[in-house]
């Protein structure tokens, strides 16, 4: 694998373009990009509780591994009423909140606080908008110590959706013995907050050369020590598992909206991939919680480190290599556009990678590194851990170019396990009923005229919801969510205004159901007037 950096761009093609932070850090237009169209926008911490709020309303039960959030400023009254709700009928309740920027990272910005008058309404959050969510207030100690997870996963496609995940990830630990939160332990972040980028300021931070001690270790040295236990790993897996695949269905019907506005079908354009990060937090109880998804996880495998006094250097991270060096190299693996010619025989071309900013990983370990993340527990959970020979794109019995590379350590769960979870991806079938009736080609928003067609075609208006009660519905929808202090490039009904209005009228058609039954018998209804209409064009164009 040939590796090439343009920091200033390139003007041939490249196979695959390596981007710093977005899709747009270049104008691409062929090979794959390891960037999809919105991402960054999408995992937000404000659009990401939104994503997964409407796939609470339709399935509550299965996206119950998010805590209870609300949006401010937008929803402070809501917050407020609700809290005040819950402590009136349950005295006993002592909620702990935590306050979130929504374009904070690397933990700028974070409190705690116990009732909704403590949140800081000055001017912060009404320039800064954040969400206020459930603090989870009994999390799993290892060694006394609060801790999260941060999971690798490859979302590889879109259409059709393909998901990995990694073998192994990363545990960053807290540097003071938790306690629940009281009034006087609220503002310990070293206590509270499991940020890395927080706890390395902290004096008790602990640079380790092993995987299994220190405030940073992997993630298969916990389960390790959890199996020891008794604890049910397998379980654990498949559990983190299915919270991934949810979390990617509820972000995918708007990432294909940003999808088709930046690639429109029939254009050229790059195929997308990319590298996300989970944070996790697991419960006492074993229970993951997803806390956030990271679009821009990092990839250094080294730490600054104080040499001497008053002199720092960057020194390597095992624990960081031990994990990151896999994923990236595996990420390359499976991408790579020459892997169809190796299988059918042809020698491997050199590949040619855009770097947009600088990928820190040691070049002597990118292609020869060896993967054994959770080999202690391979027998708990044969599916995930699989490292057999079939995992090895490209493997022929023959032999082949990656014959002597260790097996994959990311493995795929979608579409593996699709016929589990293809019920939940209703959203995604009323985004591509939203995309058909854009009508221009790059926009992300409906106008009154598209919305008027798309309830004509589909035979949704009638003696009892005229056209006038469709303009009213579009009119008063699109102004409340233009409302919100969202960024609008355009005028128009966004994907998350239409879905309501969606949802409002699978409501006003099929009363006394669950709103998931209510919204898949609309879903069909829209679906089959429209190949209907489809099959009468095709039939008019013949003649």
């Amino acid at each position: 694998l040939s590796l090439s950096q343009f920091p200033l761009g390139r003007r041939l093609p490249c196979d695959i373009y390596w981007h710093g932070v977005s899709f747009h850090d270049n104008d691409i237009f062929s090979g794959q990009v390891n960037k999809f169209p919105g991402m960054t926008e999408m995992v937000r911490k404000i659009t990401l509780s939104r994503a997964v709020r409407t796939m609470q309303d339709l399935f509550p039960l299965e996206y119950n591994f998010y805590p209870r959030s609300w949006i401010l400023p937008e929803e402070f009254s809501l917050f407020v009423d609700q809290v005040r709700m819950m402590k009136d009928s349950d005295p006993a309740w002592k909620p702990t909140f935590i306050v979130k920027p929504d374009g904070g990272c690397q933990g700028d910005g974070i409190y705690l606080i116990k009732d909704p008058s403590d949140i800081r309404l000055t001017g912060s959050v009404q320039s800064r908008p954040a969400v206020v969510q459930e603090y989870i207030c009994k999390p799993l100690l290892v060694d006394k110590l609060k801790f999260d997870i941060r999971l690798y996963v490859l979302l590889k496609s879109l259409e059709p959706l393909e998901i990995y995940i990694a073998k192994d990830g990363l545990s960053r630990f807290c540097t003071e013995p938790y306690q629940e939160p009281t009034l006087k332990n609220l503002h310990q972040v070293f206590m509270h907050l499991t940020n890395y980028s927080l706890n390395i300021h902290s004096g008790n931070f602990i640079h380790s050369d092993s995987v299994s001690t220190g405030s940073k270790r992997t993630f298969s040295s916990i389960l390790c020590r959890l199996s020891s236990r008794g604890a049910d790993v397998k379980k654990l897996w498949s559990d983190i598992i299915s919270l991934v695949i949810k979390t990617i269905i509820a972000l995918t019907p708007e990432l294909k909206v940003y999808y088709q506005s930046d690639i429109p079908v029939g254009k050229p354009g790059p195929t997308c991939f990319q590298i996300l990060g989970f944070d996790i937090l697991l419960m006492k109880n074993l229970k993951p919680m997803l806390l956030e998804v990271n679009a821009n996880p990092s990839m250094r495998i080294e730490h600054e480190q104080e040499l001497s006094p008053g002199v720092f250097g960057n020194v390597p991270s095992p624990v960081d290599e031990e994990v990151k060096v896999a994923v990236i190299r595996d990420t390359l693996r499976l991408v790579d556009p020459q892997k169809k010619k190796r299988k059918e025989g042809h020698l491997a071309g050199q590949h040619m990678v855009s770097y947009k900013n600088k990928v820190n990983v040691k070049s002597n370990y990118f292609m020869c590194y060896r993967c054994q993340a959770l080999e202690h527990i391979s027998e708990a959970d044969e599916e995930l851990l699989d490292t057999g020979q079939a995992d090895r794109p490209g493997y022929d019995s023959a032999g082949s170019p990656e014959a002597d590379l260790p097996s994959l350590c990311l493995k795929q769960v979608f579409p593996k396990y699709a016929k589990q979870f293809n019920y939940l991806r209703l959203v995604d079938r009323v985004a591509a009923l939203f995309i058909r009736f854009l009508g221009v080609k790059g926009t992300t928003k409906l106008g009154p005229t598209g919305f008027r067609t798309f309830i004509r075609n589909c035979k949704l208006s009638n003696s009892s919801f005229s056209m006038a009660s469709v303009d009213i519905l579009y009119i008063d929808i699109t102004r409340r969510w233009n409302s919100m202090g969202i960024e609008h490039k355009e005028s128009g009904m966004c994907l998350q205004a239409f879905v309501e209005a969606f949802f409002c009228l699978a409501q006003k058609k099929y009363k006394s159901l669950p709103l998931h039954e209510q919204v898949a018998l609309l879903i069909d209804f829209c679906e089959y007037h429209l190949a209907a209409l489809d099959e009468k064009r095709l039939v008019c164009g013949r003649g």
